[in-house]
């Protein structure tokens, strides 16, 4: 064989990649993007209270309560992007009486499902820690206490 062959490839766009790298360029996507993306899917669950930690939720009460703050949709959530795929990490709380273990697999489809469809990477894991259990006597009161003094 003296003939010179060559390879073309066309454009990658399997997938598990989207239209992301193709010959025309390269998109790239930001982890605050798809941080987001898994948070609002993960909130969407019946069943989670809230997500983050002791920490991150106290810190999200109080920048709740300023004037004109949005609540943070990343909050409890951690994300690891590349080229082609996601590892996302969630910590949640939970409502009492719910199945972990439903709750959990309901997660992940759901933070699969909007991420892979939403940006086009595929999604190798979602790690779901489950920091506390929410019961209704955990709620605080909103009535203002009675007054001693008139």
């Amino acid at each position: 064989m003296t003939e010179k062959q060559t390879a073309t490839t066309p454009a990658t766009t399997s997938p598990s990649t989207g239209a992301l790298v193709t010959e025309q360029g390269r998109t790239s996507i930001a982890d605050t993007v798809v941080s987001k993306i898994a948070g609002i899917a993960a909130r969407e669950i019946s069943g989670v209270h809230d997500l983050g930690g002791g920490t991150a939720r106290a810190v999200g009460a109080l920048r709740e309560r300023i004037p004109g703050s949005r609540t943070n949709l990343s909050q409890g959530v951690a994300v690891e992007v590349g080229e082609h795929q996601a590892a996302v990490d969630l910590d949640i709380v939970a409502e009492y009486g719910v199945a972990i273990a439903d709750l959990a697999a309901a997660i992940r489809r759901n933070v699969v499902d909007a991420v892979e469809r939403m940006t086009g990477l595929e999604v190798t894991e979602v790690n779901i820690t489950v920091h506390d259990v929410f019961l209704e006597s955990d709620e605080p009161d909103e009535e203002p206490a009675t007054t001693r003094v008139q």
